[in-house]
């Protein structure tokens, strides 16, 4: 209309641009008016739970730099609409042909959107406390939304290439999926990323409980005695085998050591990878062995003769000495008893943790501490013990050794069980939140569609389709978008939890059916939903003031 009354593109564009930016500074107010309430309403509810006191506070610098982010990300996702529009004939409108530009505006807002989206990327990157975590993240979000663009277009495809089906409402259905302006790649986008989120986690949170309360109790050793003295040793070993005559004590000898330099290079000179530098932080405890322990495999190098006399030689962990860097043939200075004792890298192992036996990063060769002063660190796993006896074998280990410190594996893995289920929650309750912005965004898009859907409305009714057949066919129609975003869902949130499960955590992953089938019901119960709610008022327009207007 403003073109036909001679606007300028320059001015429309304006106008829209304007109108958009004051819609999108009043969201932005309320949003950091909620950000700002936020912390101190959870203080109420978290200052029973916080070991430290829960107060909150107004930072205007971090809420100046969400008020930024939040114009930037309106300028990104307006420009590139805004520009299609200024193009738009007049005439092409008028005939409804406008209404699905598609294309590229001109460059100049193209170039404008993209220079906005690398900026806010590199504020996202140049704000964050771990950079590389960002970098991930950004990264991560690029390639899901390609990911989903691409699960849109190929559900469109195959709606496309379906069979013509004998049912009025099912042919409508899949029609819609794939004609101009379909819903199907907004649904995709929206519902996509925020179900395999919950998939994601809800994989990792129910395989680590069935490891912690299933799996790792039925291998872990009932029993751990830490810092039990050198002269006695052999009572001690003596008072198990009399308190529990079934059980399997295993005892090896332990120091305590930090690693000051690798390959005769200071390590507080050195720049490691986060994922690697607990290592070489703070004390480590230190074994010697003639034998690779249980539980562990030497994968690489070779183990050292049961009389050696050689040099000192270390048998180094696998992944944590290719973490900071470690290869076969290279030295390892380590600080035990105030010593320094530097030996050569004779084999790297892999070691399963999960087991919950006696394990180390490094265990050195028998001759390395020949003489030193050491205690000793033990496991009793006894399958057939009860309750009773553990109790009682206990207390008998607490009065005749004060100074052996006991921890019973159950309580250790209960609470972890309990930080599992709580850190589970939280984040649980972070991604419910991303869910909740991908329903609003679908609810966005199906208000956007709805002109459209007045339009396909009013005609079929014309044409002589009834409201019940419409409803089968819109509800058919979003039933079927969202299987085919719950599938997606499914399969890439199992391979990112198989990923984190199986490679991160190297713990024994497996699928989880009752999360396919909540997973499922939770995208049909969302987009059948939501579409019809909108569907209900769009069947409720007369067909007459419709008619008038096309």
């Amino acid at each position: 209309t403003f073109k036909s009354l001679g606007a300028s593109g320059g001015f429309v564009f304006t106008v829209y641009l304007v109108q958009i930016m004051l819609i999108a500074l009043i969201g932005i107010v309320i949003g950091l008016a909620i950000g700002a309430a936020m912390p101190f309403l959870a203080a109420g509810f978290l200052s029973s739970i916080l070991p430290i006191p829960a107060a909150g506070g107004v930072y205007p610098a971090a809420l100046g730099v969400g008020a930024l982010f939040g114009v930037m990300v309106t300028l990104a996702f307006a420009l590139l609409p805004l520009g299609r529009a200024r193009d738009v004939p007049a005439t092409a409108l008028f005939r409804e042909m406008g209404f699905e530009a598609r294309g590229l505006p001109r460059p100049l807002y193209v170039i404008a959107a993209a220079a906005i989206a690398l900026l806010l990327a590199l504020f996202a990157v140049w704000w964050s406390t771990d950079r590389r975590i960002a970098v991930i993240f950004i990264g991560a979000m690029v390639f899901s939304f390609l990911v989903l663009r691409f699960v849109g277009l190929l559900v469109q495809d195959i709606a496309r290439r379906a069979p013509r089906v004998r049912s009025t409402a099912l042919r409508l259905a899949i029609g819609n999926i794939h004609r101009p302006g379909a819903l199907t790649p907004s649904v995709v986008l929206s519902l996509g990323l925020g179900l395999t989120l919950l998939v994601t986690l809800a994989l990792i949170d129910g395989n680590l409980r069935r490891q912690i309360a299933g799996n790792l109790p039925e291998r872990a050793p009932n029993f751990f005695f830490v810092d039990i003295q050198n002269s006695e040793i052999d009572r001690f070993s003596s008072l198990i085998a009399e308190q529990a005559p079934a059980g399997d004590l295993d005892t090896v000898p332990m120091l305590r050591g930090r690693i000051m330099a690798l390959n005769g290079v200071d390590v507080r000179e050195m720049e490691v990878p986060p994922e690697g530098a607990w290592v070489l932080r703070g004390d480590r405890g230190v074994t010697y062995a003639q034998t690779p322990p249980e539980n562990s495999t030497v994968i690489e190098g070779e183990w050292w003769p049961a009389d050696y006399q050689g040099e000192p030689l270390v048998s180094f962990a696998a992944e944590e000495g290719k973490e900071i860097g470690l290869k076969i043939g290279d030295t390892v200075t380590v600080n035990v008893l105030g010593r320094n004792i530097t030996a050569r890298i004779a084999n790297f192992r892999q070691i399963e943790w999960e087991s919950m036996g006696i394990n180390f990063i490094m265990v050195f060769s028998p001759n390395t501490f020949a003489g030193a002063p050491h205690a000793w660190l033990a496991t009793l796993t006894d399958r057939q013990a009860t309750g009773a006896d553990e109790s009682r074998l206990l207390n008998e280990v607490t009065r005749t050794f004060p100074s052996v410190t006991t921890v019973r594996v159950k309580d250790a893995l209960d609470i972890v069980n309990s930080m599992v289920a709580q850190l589970a929650t939280a984040i649980r309750a972070a991604a419910a939140v991303a869910l909740i912005a991908s329903v609003l965004v679908l609810s966005g898009a199906l208000a956007a569609g709805n002109r459209a859907r007045i339009h396909d409305a009013v005609v079929l009714k014309t044409l002589g389709a009834t409201r019940r057949t419409l409803i089968a066919a819109f509800s058919l129609e979003y039933m079927m978008i969202g299987l085919a975003t719950a599938v997606f869902a499914l399969l890439a949130g199992g391979v990112a939890a198989w990923f984190v499960i199986a490679r991160i955590m190297t713990l024994p992953s497996s699928f989880l059916p009752e999360v396919a089938v909540s997973t499922i019901v939770t995208a049909l119960v969302l987009t059948v939903g939501f579409g019809l709610l909108g569907t209900w008022r769009v069947l409720g327009h007369k067909a007459a003031p419709v008619l008038r207007n096309l």
